[in-house]
């Protein structure tokens, strides 16, 4: 049978009654400038190798500005050529000066190993003697003496650079005393709590260049969001240049929204986006047309590997497509890259892991099971296909949430929307409390000293009353037997992650991955069904104390899924601002959370086929939270009917609310109580699920009218009678629920 192109496809597709929207992205030519004469000869020479004779306009003008020292943010699209605006300027100053050196930082491995690969097939097209290398978790011994000796170019991430490099610096002599630019790319990426850490890391990198007399020019790289000069200087303390001025070509590109249809009309509950998703993906992989499926979790990553294997083993066979995510270990992803880039694997089912720059190749398929969260998200995975410049698609197949839904019936809330600031708070006492201990273990403290823009000398005394620093002529001395790195993690609440052990084989038990321990909560208790790679575990003991999941090997038709119950109270107010009905407030929380029970979810139709009890220690966060009382609630409404109401107002806010502030939807967590603790009002509780808070809470509280606003819009445009999981969740009975929650939401 006859292999159908891509654009027969999309013909095919056209027709289809579920497409909502339909969004041409249009081609657009390639602007140039000439390579700069003051470019070294070989390096020229390398890139017409390389089919580069000419500079798209921002390439050209980030080289031209870095060369005058000054500190730069380049913001273009995916694929457009970033990875030249820093190789360019750190290759001809090494060119120029065999002693200078560049530190590249980069948020994953996998993005590391990828541009160390490009880098050094130019390197070697250049012939001149530049050593580049990748410093993680996985150099081997022998080679990390020769990578801090001779290394002119390191390529590391941040996770590495708190924990390997800094504190052991005065073995980077070599780097250090002659670091002349530092890179950091995927810009976007340091937001929340890692960016909150790694503004903080930062700050502790630019004191050690200090001490060794080096004062590095930064490149960054970012995706399209709308504050990336801000968050460039936040991130590394120094006045930026925007560049934005992208030069590069780019194909037609068809971007659609697809609605699954409705199986049950009354509820307005449509069919399920991941099954849909599975339909769609198999057309394109059947006729050999590689394709990207972004999925939002692990879990919902593992149930469309197994699903779409299944469809195309007879076609395609199991072996083309395969799974990517956090947790894999490096050298499968390794493999998986590479399978991609040389078209033995045609499919591949991904976290937001590769919606970041790794090469993966020429992808002419992206399908997003829902919408990514936020708009710079979206635009990343779209970038993922038609990344040589041909046409391609990209299908986002809403799932019954309120805001997938609210994004497929206002298209030009997505299309007409600039993309979201990315916000960070390195301020964050316990964030920051955490970088000034790691930073007096590699240098003293002098009394008087800044660490970024803030005088610490009061934290500094509090360290030397805990016994960590010592105080002696003005100046403050580490003092304690501990490594401190060592018990700072720079990416999730949970200072520790739990080890996945497979006892499958009794004579082959090996790991094969780990969790966050907030996450383990959830994905790795008693019975949990963890997915790995399509294969299905079940855990037999979740060892809490030694931070150890024991999993095996079966084969069953269900997956799980837990619940968390939340006690929360408020420890004090910052802010406050009363309204008619109704007041807002700002200030500090603590939550109580443990895990309740899981439920059994059947794979091929979703439905609850059981339970069981969660038997985990009650974890407690220390937060800041935003919250709205309602100071009147009507009389007409029963207790009952309002707590349902809000219940349903806070299922829209918790959709709602990570897209005004970009952040993760695991990031900020939402809570509605009936009577709260401290005033026995209705209240519903907005509160970032980090300790100490890094600032999501705040600026909800400082948008709440623009949050309502959309809430509101959201509810009013669902187009179920008076209730449903696309909006507040359900009807009410005897109530006009829609309405009321609309009034509701007006009063607060």
């Amino acid at each position: 049978m006859r292999k159908k192109r891509l654009d027969e496809l999309i013909t095919e597709l056209r027709g289809n009654e579920h497409i909502i929207n339909w969004h041409e992205v249009e081609p657009q030519e390639a602007r140039t400038r000439p390579v700069p004469d003051t470019v070294d000869p070989r390096i020229k020479a390398a890139l017409v190798k390389r089919g580069i004779e000419r500079l798209y306009t921002h390439q050209y003008t980030a080289y031209e500005t870095v060369s005058k020292g000054e500190h730069i943010v380049a913001v273009t699209p995916t694929a457009s050529g970033k990875t030249l605006c820093y190789n360019l300027p750190v290759l001809q100053a090494i060119a120029e000066d065999d002693g200078s050196r560049a530190l590249y930082l980069f948020p994953t491995k996998a993005l590391a190993q990828d541009q160390k690969s490009e880098l050094n097939e130019m390197i070697g097209e250049m012939g001149i003697d530049i050593k580049s290398f990748t410093y993680d978790g996985d150099t081997a011994p022998a080679i990390r003496q020769l990578v801090r000796n001779a290394g002119h170019i390191v390529i590391t991430n941040p996770d590495m650079l708190h924990a390997a490099i800094l504190p052991h610096h005065t073995k980077w002599v070599s780097l250090f005393s002659n670091l002349k630019y530092i890179v950091i790319d995927e810009l976007h990426t340091y937001r929340g709590v890692f960016g909150s850490h790694v503004a903080n890391v930062i700050r502790r990198l630019k004191r050690i260049c200090q001490f060794y007399g080096s004062k590095p020019v930064f490149i960054c790289t970012s995706a399209t969001i709308a504050n990336p000069r801000e968050l460039a200087e936040q991130l590394t303390g120094n006045p930026m240049r925007l560049i934005d001025d992208n030069g590069a070509p780019r194909g037609r590109k068809h971007f659609v929204f697809y609605n699954p249809p409705i199986v049950n009309k009354p509820l307005n509950i449509r069919k399920s986006a991941t099954a849909e998703v599975n339909r769609l993906a198999k057309q394109f992989l059947a006729n050999r047309i590689q394709t990207i499926v972004f999925a939002r979790s692990r879990v919902r990553v593992e149930i469309i590997l197994s699903h779409l294997q299944e469809l195309v083993k007879n076609e395609i066979g199991t072996k083309s497509i395969r799974g990517y995510r956090g947790g894999y270990l490096p050298q499968q992803r390794r493999e998986i890259e590479r399978g991609l880039r040389n078209g033995d694997i045609l499919g591949v089912v991904s976290t937001n892991a590769l919606e970041l720059g790794v090469d993966i190749g020429q992808l002419q398929v992206c399908i997003m099971t829902g919408y990514p969260g936020s708009v710079a998200s979206t635009w990343q995975q779209a970038g993922r296909a038609g990344r040589r410049h041909g046409e391609a698609l990209v299908l986002m197949v809403a799932s019954n949430t309120p805001i997938d839904q609210y994004i497929v019936h206002n298209p030009e809330y997505f299309f007409d929307r600039s993309p979201e600031s990315a916000r960070i708070n390195p301020e964050n006492l316990i964030i920051l409390v955490d970088h000034l201990r790691c930073a007096a273990y590699e240098l003293p403290f002098k009394r008087g000293e800044e660490f970024g823009p803030l005088e610490i000398e009061d934290l500094l005394q509090y360290l030397v009353e805990e016994r960590v620093l010592h105080h002696a002529g003005g100046t403050f001395y580490w003092a304690s037997q501990s490594f401190p790195a060592n018990e700072v993690s720079l990416r999730s609440a949970a200072q520790e992650n739990v080890v996945i052990v497979d006892q499958s084989d009794v004579a082959n038990v090996k790991i094969i991955g780990e969790m966050d321990r907030f996450s383990a909560m959830t994905l790795l208790h008693d019975e949990a069904i963890y997915l790995h790679e399509g294969v299905q575990f079940q855990v037999e003991k979740l060892d809490w104390d030694h931070k150890k999941a024991y999993v095996r090997e079966v084969d069953v038709e269900y997956y799980t899924d837990a619940n968390l119950a939340v006690k929360l109270k408020v420890l004090d107010i910052d802010r406050t601002e009363s309204r008619r009905t109704a007041s807002i407030h700002f200030g500090e929380v603590v939550v109580n959370a443990m895990p309740t029970i899981f439920k059994k979810i059947k794979l091929s139709s979703f439905e609850n086929i059981g339970y069981g009890p969660i038997s985990l220690p009650e974890q407690e966060l220390h937060t800041s939270a935003t919250w709205i009382e309602l100071q009147e609630p009507d009389p007409t409404i029963g207790t009952k009917t309002l707590e349902q109401l809000l219940l349903g107002i806070s299922n829209v806010l918790r959709h709602i609310v990570p897209v005004h502030v970009m952040c993760d939807r695991s990031d900020i967590h939402v809570v509605s109580q009936i009577r709260a603790e401290h005033t026995q009002l209705p209240t519903i509780f907005i509160y970032d699920h980090y300790p100490g808070g890094i600032g999501l809470a705040e600026d909800v509280y400082k948008r709440m009218d623009e949050i309502k606003a959309a809430a509101r819009n959201l509810i009013r445009k669902c187009i179920c009678e008076d209730g449903c999981p696309s909006c507040i969740g359900t009807e009410i009975e005897g109530l006009s629920a829609k309405q009321k929650s609309m009034e509701l939401l007006g009063q607060l």
